[in-house]
């Protein structure tokens, strides 16, 4: 490995070092903060949402049972009609979807995908009675009435193949509450519509205040990487997404300064979503972890401010979604839903999106796998990145043949390194060798590396799927689990990731000693990147060290191959016929400039000398 390759290598290595870093998972101890507490980057024109969070205990709580309708009454004025009742369970279901509700509230109870299981392979529970709590509040002048207290007659019905169900809530002259879902098969979405009717005189600042809490529950066997991957995301009307900051333990908060269009409790696999038909200017977002709850990933929150109008015969219609984070769902929704799958930055983005997704959607047409997927995967990106990979060995090959003669200047230069650069510059061009062309090669590779650091990760295609020794590709496949923990390492041992290293350590010590070409300080570098990354991928999922893994054990062969179909001493007659055929040609601007700067430097050192 010459000196450009290794240039090339480590500006590599920090670059992905630097990449790593900022997206590795960060964990902070948690700091008491005021639930009032709003971030906004500028003043706006209304008063700032208060969050007026409740407690988990209040969040649970119930009117008690035993109330009188006298109490009824004084509670819920003219409401009390719905003041009591019995709580019946009704489901609906699609093939995608279980959805159990309540007569009590006319709110969703359960939430289960039927495609998928959690962690320990029981039916995926998406959200339940116990973890979330979806509240309807408005004021009236017997107070605060939360109108998932109330009891509503049920209507279920079908029409084709869309599964109905009706909440109704009838208070005489005209007056009513009506909640209706439907949910059509082959999609996870639930369309919601609220009415109310006769309202406009009884509640007094015209508004609703819808209040979502999630304590989002635990799916996934590392629930630390878990919450890395969850938060809220929002989307504006002026097509902007956004999101809290989910790497950190530390509570986040937002209140709105745009309407928004959709906002969605984001996990890593899987998602929650409260999707408007119309924009809803006012709103509060939070989350928040607790460490030491071992089966909430997060806790979710929101409260958005919905006028009345919103509720209007003609209004009033959402859509829930509860679903996976898959490319092909997430394209049916609305514009920005597709960004609850991240796949990094733009040009990563558009690389995992348009090509990797695709190899990787046809790939699963014909095999059952998912470590051959990935194997296949790997032959077919090393095909294409070929011609990168032959233009860099060839550039080692022509930094080979000259090292002879670089050698020989060295020792007729000494120690002079500005003059040895001037000389070897001379040299690469008499020749016709760009001394970048060595690492260039490497760098255009980056954004594949990058891309598929992305997308394994957020591939729920490879949640749950065995593969040799790892019982699931979107974890670590720990082999060992240590009597302590290292600092950034942790207290498993993933073999993948040990596999990885070793490979890349051999690979790095055979390009060494076929090249024999890097000295001093960085022929040691060379060998202690692979052992960060070691460091840094052991947390990572198995599919991703896998997938270096392969790539390293491809590159041995690619090695082999093109070695073959690189002559030495044709390179060095081909370098022999440039210099003759350059010997006389006029030198370039650049060329010029920097022999005047030698000249220049030279001269300075002269006047230093003789002054002393």
């Amino acid at each position: 490995m010459d000196k450009n390759q290794s240039i090339g290598f480590l500006l590599m290595a920090a670059l992905l070092l630097i990449y790593f870093w900022f997206f590795a998972p960060k964990h902070k101890p948690q700091t008491e903060t005021s639930p009032n507490v709003v971030e906004s980057s500028e003043a706006t024109d209304q008063p700032a949402i208060q969050s007026d969070e409740p407690t988990i205990a209040e969040i649970r709580e119930t009117p008690p049972e035993a109330a009188t309708s006298r109490e009824i009454n004084d509670q819920y004025g003219i409401f009390a009609s719905a003041g009591s009742g019995e709580e019946n369970d009704y489901i609906l279901e699609n093939d995608k979807i279980n959805i159990t509700f309540s007569s009590k509230g006319g709110s969703l109870k359960k939430v289960i995908l039927k495609e998928y299981d959690d962690y320990q392979l029981n039916p995926l529970v998406l959200l339940d009675d116990e973890s979330n709590k979806i509240d309807y509040l408005i004021q009236t002048t017997k107070g605060q009435i939360n109108l998932t207290d109330l009891y509503y007659n049920v209507t279920k019905k079908n029409l084709g193949d869309t599964s109905i169900i009706e909440f109704k809530a009838d208070f005489g002259e005209n007056i009513y509450i009506s909640q209706t879902y439907r949910i059509e098969p082959g999609n996870y979405n639930v369309k919601y519509k609220m009415t109310m009717k006769g309202l406009g005189n009884l509640v007094l600042d015209g508004k609703v205040d819808l209040i979502w809490k999630d304590h989002l529950k635990r799916t996934e066997t590392d629930i630390n990487y878990s919450r890395y991957y969850t938060t809220i995301n929002y989307y504006t009307t002026d097509g902007t997404f956004d999101d809290l900051k989910s790497r950190t333990s530390d509570r986040q908060e937002y209140t709105f300064e745009m309407p928004v269009t959709w906002i969605s409790f984001k996990q890593k696999f899987f998602t929650s979503a409260l999707i408007f038909n119309q924009p809803v200017s006012r709103g509060y977002i939070s989350t928040e972890v607790n460490e030491a709850d071992t089966n909430t990933v997060k806790t979710a929150f929101a409260k958005l401010e919905l006028p009345l109008s919103h509720f209007s015969e003609d209004s009033g219609s959402f859509t829930y979604f509860f679903g996976p984070n898959r490319l092909n769902v997430l394209k049916r929704m609305p514009e920005g839903f597709t960004e609850n799958l991240y796949l990094g930055w733009p040009v990563i983005k558009w690389i995992n999106r348009y090509a990797i997704i695709p190899i990787f959607t046809f790939l699963e047409k014909y095999f059952a796998s998912y470590g051959l997927i990935i194997i296949i995967l790997v032959f077919i990106i090393k095909m294409i990145l070929s011609p990168l990979t032959y233009k860099s060995h060839i550039s080692m090959a022509k930094t080979r043949v000259l090292k002879p003669e670089l050698d020989a200047l060295k020792e007729k230069i000494g120690g002079d390194a500005q003059a040895m650069q001037a000389e070897q510059m001379k040299l690469y061009k008499q020749v016709g060798v760009n001394p970048l062309s060595g690492c260039i090669p490497m760098l255009l590779q980056m954004p594949i590396l990058f891309a598929m650091f992305q997308f394994i990760p957020n591939a729920i295609e490879l949640r749950l799927e065995p593969f040799l020794w790892a019982s699931d590709l979107s974890t670590y496949d720990s082999i060992l689990t240590l009597p302590f923990s290292l600092p950034g390492y942790g207290s498993h041992v993933s073999l993948f990731t040990l596999l990885m290293t070793l490979s890349t350590i051999l690979y790095t010590w055979i390009n060494s000693q076929a090249t024999a070409t890097m000295q001093g300080p960085m022929k040691t570098m060379q060998y202690f990147m692979p052992v960060i990354f070691m460091f840094v991928l052991n947390s990572y999922p198995a599919g991703l060290t896998f997938y270096y893994f392969v790539s390293n054990i491809v590159s041995f062969a690619q090695i082999a191959v093109i070695r073959k179909f690189v002559d030495d001493d044709k390179i060095k007659k081909v370098l022999e016929e440039n210099k003759l055929k350059n010997a006389n040609k006029k030198k370039s601007p650049f060329q010029q400039r920097l022999d005047k700067a030698m000249k220049a430097s030279e001269t300075s050192k002269k006047k230093k000398k003789s002054k002393k």
